[in-house]
């Protein structure tokens, strides 16, 4: 080979190279995480992202996480759902009714993998939980199976409980709010529960909401939603100072001071949602992907909390409990 065709040669597996590589790499998915209130430090996120890169997704090699919390504030939801819209990402996984509404709302092209969101047909998310029918699958919560559960573990913490103040949130989606109380109010008409409902709207109605229960002389009370999350440390503190045993839907209501929390094995969810996504980059289509629902509770109770409210704990219940915090 004289030293042109060498040259030549050598010029070209230059050239080749880069282009080889990109082949290899592959397409770079980007997907879309949607949720109403994301604390980073123990979130199970984390699982989610662990579950992706088990099955082949490398953060900066092969996918992009573009993830947007509206910080407790539902009415910012379905602008962040748009701009995901606008960044053309291939997926989105929104957690939360309000979080799967927004997505709904701005697209009905994009796959949609939901996370712990509640009732999605009685939402209008999907057809069936068999046969999903649209663009949107993942994983849903019972709702009333739950809180039923919520409420009786209430009722055997509480000696002669008779009243309880369900906290329910008002702003957000239609969907985000539909049906919430029925639920409850269907759990405790089983278990001889007089439920009353108190409205927030803003963080600033929290203090408000306590003062109200007990002025109804309400014996315990149930939280749920994006403001009590995010100001979870707030709830417990006035949960303590109106002597009101409470109980969220999230470990970390019990975390933060509160009595218990009684919740789906959120991170099994979230790796569960990373299947989801995989089965729709691989080419399933939502419409054919089954909701799944869950099969493990966590049951935490915070025993520090049941000492400052004068409450001792029945050791039945202690024995049932996944964590007991003292």
């Amino acid at each position: 080979m004289d030293r042109r065709s060498f040259i030549g040669t050598l010029a070209g597996g230059l050239l080749a190279a880069p282009l080889a590589a990109e082949g290899q790499q592959g397409k770079v998915w980007r997907i879309g995480v949607l949720t109403a209130s994301l604390v980073e430090a123990g979130h199970p996120i984390a699982a989610f992202r662990q579950q992706l890169r088990e099955l082949g997704y490398v953060e900066g090699q092969n996918v992009t996480l573009e993830i947007r919390s509206a910080e407790g504030r539902l009415e910012g939801l379905l602008g962040l759902a748009a701009e995901l819209v606008r960044l053309k990402v291939d997926l989105i996984v929104g957690s939360g009714r309000g979080s799967v509404e927004a997505a709904q709302l701005a697209t009905t092209s994009i796959p949609i993998v939901m996370v712990i969101a509640a009732d999605p047909v009685g939402s209008g998310f999907v057809a069936s939980l068999a046969r999903p029918g649209g663009n949107i699958t993942g994983l849903t919560v019972q709702y009333t199976d739950v809180a039923g559960k919520r409420l009786q573990l209430l009722k055997e913490a509480v000696p002669n409980l008779a009243r309880v103040s369900v906290v329910l949130e008002s702003g957000g989606f239609p969907a985000a709010r539909r049906s919430v109380s029925e639920a409850d109010a269907a759990a405790a008409t089983a278990l001889g529960l007089q439920l009353q409902a108190v409205e927030v709207r803003s963080p600033s109605d929290l203090d408000g909401a306590f003062t109200v229960a007990t002025r109804n002389r309400a014996g315990a009370a149930v939280v749920g939603g994006p403001i009590a999350f995010a100001h979870r440390a707030q709830v417990a503190q006035l949960a303590v100072k109106h002597r009101l045993p409470v109980v969220g839907p999230s470990s970390v209501y019990a975390e933060g001071g509160c009595l218990m929390g009684y919740v789906p094995t959120y991170t099994a969810h979230y790796r569960r949602a990373a299947y989801f996504v995989d089965r729709i980059l691989k080419g399933a289509k939502p419409a054919d992907l089954p909701i799944e629902q869950p099969t493990k509770f966590d049951l935490v109770i915070n025993l520090k909390t049941a000492k400052a409210l004068g409450l001792t704990i029945p050791p039945s219940l202690l024995q049932r409990a996944d964590q007991v915090l003292e």
